[in-house]
């Protein structure tokens, strides 16, 4: 089984959550590509971070992605401009799972100023341990999706 490639970016708003995660995400084994920011700078943009993470989903660069900004909103915003990214901000355990397993989420979205640092790891484990369906409902539907990106 190849492992799992993980991206993750964030702004100023989720930078210090970013470093925490990346510190546990090592810890479980898993390969991170750090796509910034790289200081704390509170004059930051955060789509000049989450762009390049979501535009190595859709080149297939990386598995999943995790984003984080002030409260996740925004960087989930800017990923889904992305063709072939699904991005959620996502707040609690339940979805962080159900998201991969029916939608096939690529990038979970978090809030690093809303997001406690150990609500963030269980919702990050959850997002990784799980796996998409592939049930012909979800297929369909995600088809409906993809369709949107060719409009």
């Amino acid at each position: 089984m190849k492992q799992m490639k993980l991206g993750i970016a964030a702004d100023h708003g989720g930078f210090e959550l970013k470093e925490v995660l990346i510190s546990y995400l090592k810890t479980l084994n898993y390969d991170v590509k750090d796509f910034g920011a790289f200081v704390m700078d509170k004059t930051d943009d955060y789509p000049d971070f989450i762009i390049p993470l979501a535009k190595a989903v859709q080149e297939k660069e990386i598995d999943r992605a995790i984003a984080v900004c002030g409260s996740g909103v925004g960087a989930s915003v800017v990923a889904n401009k992305i063709p072939g990214v699904r991005a959620a901000l996502i707040t609690e355990h339940f979805s962080a799972h159900q998201g991969v397993e029916d939608d096939d989420l690529n990038m979970i979205c978090l809030g690093g100023r809303i997001t406690g640092q150990n609500s963030a790891l269980e919702l990050v484990k959850a997002f990784l341990e799980a796996d998409f369906s592939k049930e012909e409902r979800h297929v369909r539907r995600l088809k409906k999706i993809s369709a949107l990106e060719n409009i």
